[in-house]
C-alpha cells in the first residue's frame, strides 16, 4: 500500500485522521478516517444522553425553519449537552468531553458520521449510493475516492434526506422520490429513494465553498485558471456593464467562475442572483438580493420557478441579474429581453467551447433568433482535464453582431502544450463598446487596463484571497483610484488597503 497523504481534519471539536493510500487489492484509491473508537457502555450513554438532550431542549418550530437560527439552536443543545455529560460522565477528561458533546451535536443536529466529511475542505462531493456499499468522495487532487464509511441502513439514508429536505421546506417520499435541497452551510444535496435509486437510497452532496475562489486564487501560479491579462479585461468588463456567459463542461469551474468576476461589481449598484441552489457568495457589502426557485408541495402547489423569478426580479430595479445556470428557452428568452432593456445580465450555460455555445443558444431546446444574441458581449469558457482535474479558462470569445447575423471572434485562448494563455484575435467589438461606455479612447482603456494589472498583481502577492477584502480593494478602485494605485506602488500594508475599501 503506498499513502498519497494524511492531514487531520476537525468537525464539532471531533479530531478525525484522514489517510489517502494506494493499494494493489482496489481498482480505486481510498479515503480512510480514523476516528476516536468508543466503548459500546459510552455508545449506550450517548444514546441516553440524546434523549435527555432533545428532551430537554426547549426549541420552537419557528425557530427550526429559521435558517437565521441554527447558530442559536446549535448553542442551546451544546450548553444542555455540556451540562449533562459534566454530570453523567464524572471520570472522563475535558477533551474526551468536548469529543463526545461534538459526536452528540453530528448525530443530533447533522448528518452524522457525514458531518466529518462535510469538514474536510479538500472534498467536492460526497456520495452515498446505498448502504450497500462505502461513501464515495471526490477529492480536489485525488478525484473519486472509496472511504471507509458505511451508512447503517436504508432507513438511515433516507432519515437523513428527509432531515435535509424538512430545513428548507422540502418532502422526499415514494411520491416524490427526487429532491434538491441545501444543508444550512449552503452545500447542495440531492437525493433519489429507492425503488427509483435501483441499488438503495442515494445521497449526492456538492460542496460549498465556505471561503469562495476569488480571482487572486485562480491567479495563483500554482492554480493558474487564467492570466492577469484576462482578469484586468473581465474587470473592466464587469465595472462597464458588458453582459457575459461562462460556459463550460460539468464541474469545470463555472459558478466559481462567474463568483470570482462578481466581485468586481461596484457596490453602488444592485445583484439580483436567481439560482436552484445557492451557490453564489458576493461581499458581504454589495447591494446583493439572493433568490432561489422553490418545488411544488405534494399537492402541487407552491412552486417558484426560475422564470418566475426572472420575471419578478425585472420588478426590483436591478442593474444586473445574475442567473446560476441557463436551460431553457423561456429563461433564455427574458435573460436577452433584459440585456436588450439595459440590464446587466449573467449567467452560465453548459457548452465546451465559444462556438457551441452560440450553437446551444440557437438550436433546440433554447432556440434563441440569432438576431437576439447581439445584445451578449462575452462568452467565456472554462475546462477541466478529466486526466489531471486541472482547471483553466479555456478561452474569451467577443459576440460579434453582423446585420441579422453573429459571429465568434476568439481573443484569448489556453494552449494545452504549455498551459499558457494567449492572445490569438484582434479586438473587433469590446474596446469599442468600452470607448462607449467608459468615454475612453484605446489608449486611455490600456493604460486603465494596466492600472488594474497592478492591483491584481498586489493582491497576489500579498496574498490578498478572502472575498470580502478582494471585494474591498476593488471598491477602493472605484473611489478612490489614485490613492490606491499610490498605495500599491509603495507597497503598503494590505490591512491600510483593505481599510481604504471599507463601504
Amino acid at each position: 500500500m503506498k499513502i498519497l497523504d494524511k492531514y487531520t481534519v476537525t468537525s464539532e471539536k471531533v479530531p478525525v485522521e484522514v489517510t489517502i493510500s494506494e493499494s494493489f487489492d482496489e481498482y480505486v484509491n481510498t479515503y480512510e478516517i480514523k476516528q476516536i473508537q468508543v466503548s459500546k457502555a459510552t455508545d449506550l450513554m450517548l444514546q441516553h444522553l440524546k434523549e435527555m438532550v432533545i428532551g430537554n431542549v426547549n426549541i420552537k418550530v419557528s425557530e427550526i425553519l429559521d435558517l437565521n437560527e441554527v447558530d442559536n439552536i446549535k448553542k442551546k443543545f451544546k450548553e444542555k449537552a455540556q451540562e449533562l455529560v459534566d454530570r453523567e460522565i464524572t471520570d472522563a477528561s475535558p477533551k474526551d468531553k468536548e469529543v463526545l458533546i461534538g459526536k452528540l451535536i453530528q448525530d443530533m443536529l447533522g448528518l452524522g458520521e457525514l458531518e466529518l466529511l462535510l469538514a474536510d475542505n479538500e472534498l467536492e462531493e460526497i456520495v452515498v449510493n446505498s448502504s450497500k456499499e462505502p461513501v464515495w468522495v471526490y477529492h480536489k487532487r485525488f478525484g473519486w475516492l472509496k472511504t471507509n464509511l458505511h451508512m447503517k441502513s436504508e432507513e438511515q439514508i433516507a432519515n437523513y434526506a428527509s432531515i435535509v429536505g424538512r430545513r428548507v421546506g422540502r418532502q422526499i417520499t415514494n411520491l416524490n422520490p427526487l429532491m434538491d435541497a441545501h444543508l444550512t452551510t449552503g452545500d447542495r444535496v440531492n437525493a433519489v429513494v429507492f425503488p427509483i435509486s435501483t441499488k438503495g437510497n442515494c445521497l449526492t452532496i456538492r460542496k460549498f465553498a465556505k471561503n469562495p475562489w476569488t480571482i487572486i486564487h485562480m491567479l495563483d501560479p500554482s492554480i493558474k485558471t487564467l492570466n492577469v491579462d484576462v482578469a484586468s479585461l473581465l474587470w473592466m468588463c464587469v465595472q462597464y456593464e458588458m453582459n457575459m456567459l461562462i460556459s463550460g463542461g460539468t464541474a469545470s469551474g463555472k459558478t466559481s467562475f462567474l463568483n470570482a468576476i462578481l466581485v468586481f461589481t461596484p457596490p453602488n449598484q444592485r445583484v439580483i442572483s436567481i439560482e436552484d441552489t445557492r451557490e453564489l457568495y458576493l461581499p458581504e457589502f454589495l447591494h446583493w438580493t439572493p433568490l432561489t426557485t422553490r418545488l411544488p408541495n405534494p399537492e402541487g402547489k407552491g412552486e417558484v420557478t426560475m422564470l418566475d423569478l426572472m420575471i419578478n426580479s425585472l420588478r426590483m430595479r436591478p442593474d444586473r441579474i445574475v442567473l446560476g445556470e441557463m436551460r431553457r428557452q423561456n429563461e433564455a428568452e427574458v435573460l436577452f429581453e433584459a440585456m436588450h432593456t439595459g440590464h446587466a445580465v449573467y449567467a452560465t450555460i453548459h457548452a465546451d467551447d465559444a462556438r457551441q455555445t452560440k450553437s446551444r443558444l440557437t438550436t433546440p431546446p433554447i432556440n434563441l433568433p440569432e438576431s437576439m444574441l447581439g445584445a451578449l458581449h462575452l462568452i467565456v469558457v472554462q475546462y477541466r482535464q478529466r486526466r489531471t482535474g486541472i482547471r483553466r479558462t479555456f478561452e474569451v470569445a467577443e459576440v460579434v453582431p453582423q446585420e441579422s447575423k453573429t459571429f465568434i471572434n476568439r481573443i484569448f485562448a489556453w494552449n494545452p502544450r504549455t498551459d499558457v494563455m494567449e492572445k490569438i484575435g484582434d479586438y473587433v467589438r469590446i474596446m469599442d463598446e468600452l470607448g462607449l461606455f467608459a468615454g475612453m479612447n484605446n489608449k486611455e482603456i490600456n493604460a486603465d487596463l494596466d492600472e488594474r494589472k497592478k492591483v491584481l498583481t498586489y493582491m497576489l502577492k500579498n496574498k490578498i484571497y478572502d472575498v470580502n477584502d478582494v471585494g474591498r480593494v476593488v471598491a477602493a478602485f472605484y473611489r478612490d483610484k489614485e490613492r490606491l494605485l499610490d498605495m500599491v506602488k509603495k507597497n503598503m500594508e494590505p490591512s491600510k488597503i483593505i481599510k481604504m475599501g471599507v463601504v
